[in-house]
């Protein structure tokens, strides 16, 4: 038996039947050479062992009386494979677009509490022989980091499979019984460390938050006056139904990291620039880019290196996009800037961030919250405080492999909600960045497009001069004759980018 931290239950109870709150991968593997026949099947008897001897896989939900507060994560012993694993054969021609079309559907279906919180899909039909694994779990047991530590419970590091015990389900105990009075008292222990620990973290909190508040020229206040705020009104943010579209894009990483270099940028400030880019055009082709910039909500980790515990250790930061800003250079370098800022605030204040917190009452009070949230629809009525969200999560570099099948790639899959319509998550798996698009139709009603703008949006920073945009203009100067330095007429070219900035209804610099 084991407690659940305050922020973990927050995504049970914010959950929603049209907004759930859990996160999927899609990995697609390649069969071993001649292998093709039957590589499915081997999958799925590879996995079973695996999936049982997984604390995880087998962890249930065993709720207090009333619902007072967190429910505890007992062992359910064996799962039930029946419920949690599903065999899908793609309609023909089985290529991507038929593969994102079953990833939607899947991830538009909310996880059974009564039963441990994931499932997983065997989708067989692809072109060329591969074959797809989509893995759902709820976020209130998992993060992107200890989503690393699941993967690496499933797959093989090297082509060679690891052996099956062929007494596997043996190895396996009796389903955990917790009765009420244990439930209680265990919630009460942890309530009660749980409010020792808050209570030791608050003189430290109100330091710095007074520290922040008082010394105006520190960089982390800066930040925080840089990226909090509000965002613009965007088709983004509306209240949306349980229906999900997804679409997936693949890019080198090779050369997104050759970006950064160019533009002492890091590879997360490229990636935040080429969503902003990417959104910057999807919204001028769906009703206008708007004067103010865009901001995204990012989480940040805060788990020390090597730890993958299936908890939820993040918080999330703010961080403008320049999406008013035409030109992609500057663009670039104003987002560079607000990342900067937003890391540089958050490591400031990651020593008291809770992420545990006591729960007593807050499943009445945040379930009903946000069951009204979603029924008064006044997600299309209110300003937003961000208005999308962008996951960056660095993965292995080394190839995973299951049954002797390559993944050839991992795409992921996560929560949006009234308001918040469109979520872009990134894994970077061996060479490429894996770019999962999550959206509410009702907010994108075109991901596709949305998609091929992001690919067109790394073109276009692969093309970017590492010069600033003012020193050609500033070398041109330097070799015109001296000139008066009273005013003088405007030039035609002035003039008529003066008359384009004035007319401008969708950005602007």
């Amino acid at each position: 038996m084991k407690g659940m931290s305050g922020l973990d239950g927050l995504f049970l109870h914010l959950e929603t039947p049209a907004t759930p709150m859990h996160v999927a991968a899609l990995y697609v593997l390649e069969p071993p050479a001649g292998e093709v026949a039957g590589f499915a099947d081997e999958l799925e008897r590879r996995l079973l062992p695996r999936l049982a001897l997984s604390p995880f896989f087998r962890a249930r939900l065993a709720p207090l009386p009333l619902h007072l507060a967190n429910p505890l994560w007992v062992d359910g012993g064996i799962p039930d494979f029946a419920r949690h694993l599903q065999r899908i054969v793609l309609p023909q021609p089985g290529g991507l677009a038929e593969l994102q079309d079953c990833a939607a559907a899947l991830h538009a279906t909310p996880l059974d509490r009564r039963h441990p919180l994931w499932e997983l899909a065997i989708i067989d039909g692809l072109a060329g022989g591969e074959v797809a694994i989509y893995l759902k779990v709820h976020h209130a047991a998992v993060d992107g980091i200890s989503g690393l530590g699941l993967a690496a419970s499933i797959f093989d590091d090297s082509p060679d499979p690891s052996p099956v015990p062929v007494d596997w389900q043996a190895l396996v105990g009796e389903a955990e019984r917790a009765g009420t009075g244990t439930r209680l008292l265990a919630a009460l222990r942890q309530t009660a460390a749980q409010s020792r620990n808050l209570l030791a973290q608050l003189p430290s909190g109100v330091r710095l938050l007074a520290g922040l508040v008082g010394r105006r020229g520190q960089r982390p206040t800066a930040g925080m006056r840089q990226n909090l705020g509000f965002g613009p009104r965007t088709p983004l943010n509306v209240p949306i139904t349980a229906e999900r579209d997804f679409a997936a894009v693949s890019l080198p990483l090779a050369g997104v990291r050759a970006i950064a270099e160019r533009h002492a940028a890091t590879l997360n400030d490229v990636v935040l620039t080429l969503c902003s880019t990417a959104v910057r055009e999807y919204l001028a082709a769906h009703g206008g880019v708007p004067r103010k910039s865009l901001l995204a909500t990012m989480p940040v980790s805060l788990r020390d290196a090597g730890n993958t515990e299936t908890t939820i250790q993040a918080t999330l930061t703010l961080v403008r996009l320049a999406t008013h800003v035409a030109d992609p250079l500057r663009r670039l370098q104003a987002v560079r800037a607000a990342a900067g800022a937003a890391k540089a605030l958050t490591r400031h204040a990651r020593a008291i961030i809770p992420t545990d917190f006591p729960s007593l009452g807050v499943p009445w009070v945040v379930g009903g919250l946000a069951s009204l949230y979603g029924r008064s629809r006044l997600a299309a009525h209110l300003t937003p405080l961000a208005n999308l969200a962008i996951s960056n999560v660095p993965g292995p570099r080394q190839a995973l492999y299951l049954a002797g099948g390559r993944v050839r790639a991992c795409w992921p899959l996560s929560i949006v909600t009234h308001g918040l319509g469109l979520n872009i998550t990134v894994f970077s798996y061996c060479d490429a960045l894996d770019f999962g698009l999550t959206v509410a139709p009702a907010a994108v009603p075109e991901v596709q497009s949305l998609a091929k703008a992001l690919r067109a949006a790394y073109d276009e920073l692969a093309r970017l001069p590492t010069a600033p945009p003012a020193a050609e203009p500033a070398q041109r100067r330097a070799r015109r004759p001296a000139a008066s330095t009273r005013s003088s007429p405007a030039t035609p070219a002035a003039t008529a980018r003066g008359a384009t900035r004035r007319r401008s209804t969708t950005g602007g610099e």
